[in-house]
Order: C-alpha cells, then sequence, then structure tokens
C-alpha cells in the first residue's frame, strides 16, 4: 500500500531555479527506481515562495530503501544545496482552515 508525502522546500536565496529543476525530476527518479507510484504528484507554491509537494510513495519500504539509494541520495544533495526542507506547519498556509496555494506545472 502506498503512502502519501507532503514535503515542502523552502529554496536558498538565489536557487529557486534550481529548487524548481530538481523538483521537477524528484517523483520520475523516485518511480525509476521504483519507490514511488504512478498516481500524479502535485507541486504548488505558498505565498512566500516555499514549494510544497504531494506525491505517493510506493509503500513504507520504499521510504526506507530510499535511504539507502545511490541515485536518490544524489539527488537529495541537489535538494540540500537549492533548498531548506522545512514542517508544512513553517507555513503561514498551515494555519488556515483551507490552505490555497499557485500551481506549479511543469
Amino acid at each position: 500500500m502506498g503512502q502519501f508525502s507532503i514535503a515542502t522546500y523552502r529554496p536558498k536565496p538565489g536557487k529557486e531555479a534550481d529548487l524548481l529543476q530538481v523538483v521537477k525530476e524528484h517523483v520520475p527518479i523516485l518511480r525509476q527506481e521504483g519507490l514511488a507510484t504512478d498516481r500524479v504528484a502535485h507541486v504548488m507554491k505558498a505565498k512566500d515562495g516555499t514549494i510544497v509537494e504531494v506525491f505517493e510513495w510506493a509503500s513504507t519500504d520504499a521510504i526506507a530503501a530510499a535511504h539507502k539509494n545511490p541515485n536518490v541520495l544524489t539527488m537529495w544533495g541537489r535538494f540540500n544545496d537549492a533548498c531548506e526542507i522545512v514542517k508544512f506547519t513553517d507555513l503561514a498556509e498551515s494555519q488556515d482552515m483551507f490552505p490555497g496555494f499557485e500551481p506549479i506545472d511543469f
């Protein structure tokens, strides 16, 4: 059974384009490695510029496997260069009953 994840990436100064590029590649790489489902992923932007990504892992075992996968670890290094990963609750929108975000289409 899959498991949804909500990831929130706050771009480092001047790294917005780099972040968008790695987010664009994120789920396809996970799928290539057999770690994410084919369910549509959603990417959006908070008012402060933080990128929110919602996607589905293939399983909880897939999450654990990602932490040992060299292709995923390389990709995560690119995330670390481009952003700070923050909690969803750090977003102002998380306080709204029905938070709204700007859609990002790749």
